[in-house]
């Protein structure tokens, strides 16, 4: 369903926007310009070409990311800022150079313009809307929900969000139990397990929603069970207290629905995810090709200092969990780690005079705009740990894992504000800058990181 609400909105938008550019075509030629209206070339490139445009501008907006969680109010919204932005650029990019007797015909044009396209618009995706959340209101439709818990608590949240009238889009698929329980009483939810094998059930059962049946004052099983699948593609909700309320932590977006709060909720707008990417690789292709000489002359250093590779290649947790190979100019001696994997420190024997510099002015990552490229990385980002060293930290701080949700980076806050961390204990208290980052990404937030990082290669002043 998923697919076919998505196409639809595609659909309609493209037929709606075709729909009111030929309208107004019509009324500019025949009202504002007083000519006789023909099917000419520039009305047929119009109606094709201005709605391929409207769908970019959309799909850079985020309306078809999820369509089955749109409702009525975020559509009027989406469509009232789209409107409003993309009809004031149509106006300056193919209407300001019309000849037009008074600059009355001009704001005429564009109110025209935009009432015409907000109205046929948002009339299509209001009917697809509303059939959609029609479906979800009468239970036809929704999204396949796991219950974790097998306490009171477990019971009484099942049979609040089934007994409420108008369906809020949970569909149960089953329960994990906590305690070692096997059956809700008297409820037919199904047992699917225990939360040991909480991946293996969500992977199995294409879970959706997790709702999570404990207070939100039990930070520690909390923290666990929500550090264990916050990398994967769904929503968490867990019961808020009276302080989560009060500091607005609680997102209410049906009024039918049982209060609950979503933990992951994404902080970054879907246009700004794509912008950051977007100016990421142009960002990385500028400083490969003006680092070029740069390269030489760190590629020269390298070799002089130490026998050995000039690169040093190691693997890396990036998005999701996923390995990689990250790329860095060498900065230790070879056969640095023949002991094991080990984390350097400030007077490191193993590290090479040039590499101490290097190090300081954070030289040696520049070849990781390389990575930037391939999508391992991103400019700003939590720094990708070896799993080593993760293995060690999350069985002391679980929510480190929460940190593999988003691309790592060159560049971090914890870089930022703590530098390379020495041993384990360090990497904790980085974590927690980074997690930081993780609540309040923005692109301003990246920006700021980002000069700040300048001033540190500037003045060589490196942990």
């Amino acid at each position: 369903m998923q697919k076919l609400f998505r196409w639809l909105f595609i659909g309609s938008d493209f037929l709606t926007a075709a729909l009111s550019w030929g309208i107004f075509y019509y009324y500019r030629k025949t009202s504002i310009e007083h000519e006789l209206f023909s099917f000419n070339k520039t009305f047929y490139y119009g109606i094709f070409a201005i709605p391929l445009l409207w769908l970019l501008f959309y799909t850079f907006q985020g309306t078809y990311q999820d369509a089955r969680r749109l409702y009525r109010l975020k559509i009027l919204s989406l469509t009232s800022f789209a409107t409003i932005f993309g009809s004031i650029v149509l106006f300056f990019v193919l209407l300001i150079d019309d000849d037009v007797n008074t600059y009355t015909n001009y704001y005429r044009s564009l109110l025209t313009l935009t009432l015409l396209h907000f109205g046929l618009t948002f009339s299509s995706r209001l009917i697809i809307t509303s059939i959609l959340v029609a479906r979800i209101h009468s239970r036809k439709d929704g999204f396949k929900t796991l219950l974790i818990g097998g306490s009171e608590k477990a019971v009484a949240i099942y049979q609040e969000i089934e007994g409420v009238e108008k369906g809020g889009g949970n569909q149960f698929v089953g329960f994990v139990n906590l305690n070692g329980i096997d059956k809700l009483p008297e409820n037919n939810i199904p047992y699917l397990g225990h939360v040991d094998q909480l991946e293996e059930i969500i992977a199995r059962y294409g879970i959706e929603e997790v709702i999570i049946a404990l207070e939100s004052t039990e930070h520690e099983r909390l923290k666990n069970i929500i550090s264990r699948i916050n990398g994967e593609n769904i929503v968490i909700k867990v019961l808020p207290d009276m302080y989560d309320i009060l500091a607005g932590s609680v997102k209410l977006s049906n009024i039918f629905g049982v209060l609950l709060m979503e933990v992951n909720a994404e902080v970054m707008p879907y246009w700004q995810r794509v912008a950051k990417r977007a100016f990421d690789i142009c960002f990385s292709l500028f400083a490969i090709v003006l680092l070029i000489p740069v390269y030489i002359f760190l590629a020269i250093g390298v070799k002089l200092s130490s026998p050995g590779p000039i690169l040093f290649f190691q693997e890396r947790i990036g998005l999701n969990g996923r390995p990689f190979k990250i790329i860095k100019f060498r900065t230790m001696y070879i056969d640095a780690e023949k002991a094991g994997p080990q984390l350097s420190s400030t007077n490191d024997p193993r590290i090479t005079p040039i590499g101490k510099f290097m190090r300081k002015a954070r030289l040696d990552e520049f070849l990781q705009f390389f990575n930037v490229l391939k999508g391992d990385m991103s400019l700003v980002g939590p720094r990708p740990e070896r799993q080593f060293f993760i293995n060690q930290i999350k069985v002391r701080e679980p929510q480190f894992l929460e940190l593999t949700k988003v691309r790592p980076g060159i560049t971090s806050w914890g870089q930022v504000k703590y530098g390379y961390a020495e041993n384990v204990d360090q990497m904790i208290q980085r974590m927690k800058f980074d997690l930081l980052y993780l609540r309040n990404r923005s692109i301003a937030l990246d920006i700021k990181i980002l000069m700040h990082t300048v001033l540190i290669i500037v003045k060589a002043k490196g942990k």
